[in-house]
């Protein structure tokens, strides 16, 4: 089992990174091209297709084994009214989860992701960002290695997700001192606040920025200054499935903040992730942009849950399916030109 039990650790997986298989690479391209169809006509589903090939080391990529994984947290900064909800909703929702009511369950199902669900200390909220960091040294190691133990060996891909009253407010100060740029590039509704709301928001960030402005700007000490409990877990399975050559597909604006302070220092690191779609989260957008990666839907959803993510395994299935079920042209007896 992957663990990040010192920070060294953690520094050493961001240097050690897999790369795709480009002999896979290569003859996955070549299927493509001798399929009966014109060269390039299914768009993205060829470049997925490709991709897949390239990290399951195997012109002929399969997903048989797909997972689900909602990581939850509460956060010390709702105090200064960041969100719509209170914190308990967190809590709430983890058993909605449990009992199979939540719109991740449903989505989860349609798409066939077995669905784990990973609560982290809810009891024990981040400290308030604005006076303090968020964890220590030990709680930032637990939450990455409970992101790591996540991810088991043997998935074909992983779907992340998060659930966590305030953590909008934690992505967008996350953003902001990873990648720059004002506070208010970064900070959107969230979970519906009006715009008092959003001004108070902004307020948090700017003070958070302000009292972390001297501090390193490492990914580990970004993440546990600015980021919660749900959020690092996030960045450690991200960084667990690369050790394992499993791909992933990111949700929204949250699970793509968690790999900001990670892709400021290592652009690399999301090569082996997928945008499942582009929220209805102002930042989101800007987000993808600086991890170099283009999102495959466009829902205008902004639930979280690892909820968009989960509707684009299916395009992910169709890119697959066409990939390994379409017959070539010596197959089919067509000719490949007129």
């Amino acid at each position: 089992m992957i663990r990040f039990d010192t920070l060294a650790a953690f520094d050493a997986a961001l240097v050690d990174l897999s790369a795709p298989d480009g002999a896979a690479i290569d003859a996955a391209r070549a299927r493509q091209d001798q399929l009966t169809k014109p060269v390039g006509s299914l768009g993205r589903l060829e470049e997925i297709a490709v991709f897949f090939a390239g990290w399951q080391a195997t012109p002929r990529p399969v997903i048989d084994h797909a997972r689900a994984v909602i990581f939850a947290g509460n956060h010390g900064c709702i105090v200064h009214g960041v969100s719509a909800f209170p914190a308990s909703v967190t809590a709430a929702m983890v058993a909605n989860f449990a009992a199979g009511g939540a719109a991740i369950n449903a989505l989860a199902g349609a798409a066939g992701l077995d669905l784990n669900v990973v609560a982290l200390d809810l009891d024990r909220p981040t400290a308030d960002f604005t006076l303090d960091a968020a964890m220590d040294q030990d709680d930032c190691l637990a939450a990455l290695s409970a992101g790591a133990a996540a991810v088991e060996p043997g998935l074909d891909l992983l779907v992340v997700g998060e659930m966590g009253i305030g953590n909008s407010t934690a992505a967008a100060a996350l953003c902001a001192r990873a990648f720059g740029g004002p506070a208010a590039d970064w900070v959107g509704p969230g979970t519906g606040v009006d715009g008092a709301g959003v001004a108070r928001k902004i307020a948090v960030v700017d003070r958070a920025l302000a009292f972390h402005a001297a501090a390193p700007h490492t990914p580990f000490e970004i993440l546990r200054r600015l980021g919660g409990r749900e959020i690092v877990a996030i960045a450690g399975a991200v960084l667990a499935a690369r050790r394992l050559r499993i791909p992933v597909v990111l949700d929204g604006f949250i699970s793509g903040a968690a790999l900001a302070p990670l892709a400021a220092l290592v652009p690399a690191i999301t090569d082996h992730c997928i945008a499942g779609h582009i929220s209805a989260e102002p930042g989101h957008a800007r987000l993808l942009d600086r991890l170099g990666l283009a999102p495959l839907l466009r829902l205008d959803m902004r639930l979280g849950e690892g909820s968009g993510a989960a509707v684009a395994v299916s395009v992910i299935r169709a890119a697959l399916s066409a990939h390994n079920g379409m017959a070539t042209f010596a197959e089919a007896g067509v000719a490949e030109t007129l």
